[in-house]
């Protein structure tokens, strides 16, 4: 499992937002966890082997005690640094202490080039196994690719920090430009890996805000509540996604040097979700739509005009109706490594849902189904088009039960129609499916349609955004080039009589 996705579950599983710093020192280790020769005097670093033994104690009690209240746990590595080898043996039985279903965030702020780095990834993943590792990016792309070498390792790249003077460089304009440092960090970095999180303190709300303006469902490391002083009500509201996750709120001293931890946790816990409660965005009726802008799928949108699955020129379409533009995406078929792009893309929208199955659309969507389902490791079932007269006659295929939630996998959303048509046939074999995720909105009208039928839809992307980058890049043809993107001249994006492919 991913590392999202292991967050993910765990945030839902243990509602809980809250990942706590495990940060131990000699000086500030509980009395109770001293051994008799300790107790009685102040524990000093370099006493070799008791202290570590007594740290350990503390980590272990830390996490038993809140294991079922977080989503996280984030070790720093400079406090094990800092003991030398037992330390660094002390950070591997802590890691090996927290339970398998909950991730472990190494807070390390690597940030190296070529051999350097790869070596930096490969203590942290391979020699330490952790799940997810801050970095610096200060040397660019080139210090965060050897991370992003791991599938599904968690990379938070520091963006606008939580210390009193991290403004002086982070929010000085770049390119001579109006946009500080730390935003430009933001929009380069979610477009390195579909892994890349973002580190913003908690102490900066504001900043929170513009950050998830420019990286709308990147996940959001906010350390600095707590001992730091962050409000929580402000940097949720700030920096939430319309699904209510996506900012992981970091403490550490306020929960591990608290008389009793379980409870400073548990009320922690609840002030995190009593603030996002309250400042879960609104959503437009019973629609979500969850599209990344089109600039991160440039390789995939790219890949679909040069495949011949979006063509542009003069259309007759199956309902009579002229259009501009026609959308073929079973041509994915024939180009296995495109499709792993477009499946991945889908199982990046999927580990914000809460599915047991996905289900394929016949047609076009049923083998893009069996790839997400190979991406996602979600199970694919699928509704036949025609009623079965022989072998069993079943009306659904592949492994379900009833009460089961579904996404539905659909390639374009245009009206909608076929989407409603198969969710009214899985409802009726008692599934419940209330989220489609789809690879193109055309965006005429299908989503409302599909709100009307109680079903959220999630777009991986969105027409206008394909066709405004595919212009720049000179995929349009210029002799329909206006007449596409612009609304006054009947553009085909923006018109409601365009049908689609």
């Amino acid at each position: 499992m991913s590392f999202f996705a292991k967050l993910e579950t765990a945030a839902r599983r243990n509602e809980s937002l809250l990942c706590v710093g495990l940060d131990p020192t000699p000086e500030a280790c509980p009395a109770k966890y001293l051994s008799r020769q300790q107790s009685g005097r102040k524990m000093a670093e370099g006493q070799g082997a008791g202290t570590c033994d007594a740290l350990l104690r503390w980590n272990r009690a830390v996490i038993k005690a809140t294991s079922d209240l977080v989503c996280c746990y984030k070790p720093n590595i400079a406090f094990y640094e800092a003991l030398g080898d037992r330390g660094m043996a002390l950070l591997r039985a802590t890691i090996a202490a927290v339970p398998d279903d909950i991730p472990v965030l190494l807070d390390a702020k690597r940030g190296d080039i070529g051999s350097t780095a790869a070596a930096y990834a490969r203590a942290c993943f391979d020699e330490l196994g952790v799940d997810a590792v801050t970095l610096s990016p200060y040397l660019g792309q080139d210090s965060i690719a050897p991370f992003a070498a791991y599938e599904g390792k968690g990379l938070f790249v520091l963006c606008h920090t939580s210390n009193p003077s991290a403004g002086v460089l982070q929010k000085l304009p770049v390119c001579g430009g109006d946009l500080p440092l730390f935003l430009q960090v933001a929009k380069e970095a979610v477009t390195w890996s579909s892994n890349v999180g973002l580190v913003v303190g908690a102490t900066y709300p504001e900043s929170l805000a513009e950050v998830r303006g420019l990286a709308p469902e990147a996940w959001l490391l906010a350390p600095g509540v707590g001992a730091q002083g962050g409000d929580i009500e402000a940097a949720l509201t700030a920096g939430l996604r319309p699904d209510g996750m996506g900012v992981l709120v970091a403490a550490t001293r306020s929960i591990t040097q608290a008389q009793d931890p379980r409870r400073a946790a548990q009320e922690l816990r609840s002030r995190i979700n009593q603030a996002r409660r309250a400042a879960r965005p609104a959503k437009s009726g019973n629609v979500l739509v969850s599209s990344r802008p089109a600039s991160k799928h440039r390789e995939l949108i790219i890949g679909l005009a040069e495949l011949g699955a979006l063509q542009f020129g003069d259309f007759t379409l199956a309902s009579g109706q002229r259009s501009s533009l026609y959308v073929d995406l079973r041509l994915l078929v024939s180009q296995p490594s495109l499709m792993q792009t477009a499946a991945r893309a889908y199982a990046r929208l999927l580990e914000y849902l809460d599915c047991h199955r996905i289900a394929g659309i016949p047609y076009a969507a049923l083998p893009i189904g069996a790839a997400v389902s190979l991406a996602s490791g979600i199970p694919l079932i699928y509704n036949r088009k025609e009623a079965k007269s022989h072998g069993l006659g079943k009306d659904i295929e592949g492994i379900w039960r009833p009460g089961e939630r579904v996404a539905v996998i659909e390639d374009v959303i245009t009206t909608g129609g076929s989407i409603v048509s198969s969710v009214e046939l899985f409802r009726s074999a008692g599934l419940v499916v209330e989220d489609a995720v789809v690879l193109l909105d055309r965006q005429q009208g299908g989503v409302e349609n599909l709100q009307q039928a109680g079903i959220r839809v999630h777009s991986v992307l969105a027409l206008d955004e394909v066709l405004q980058l595919l212009a720049a890049t000179g995929h349009i043809p210029s002799d329909i080039r206006e007449k596409l993107l612009c609304p006054e001249a009947g553009g085909a994006a923006f018109n409601s009589e365009n049908g689609g492919g």
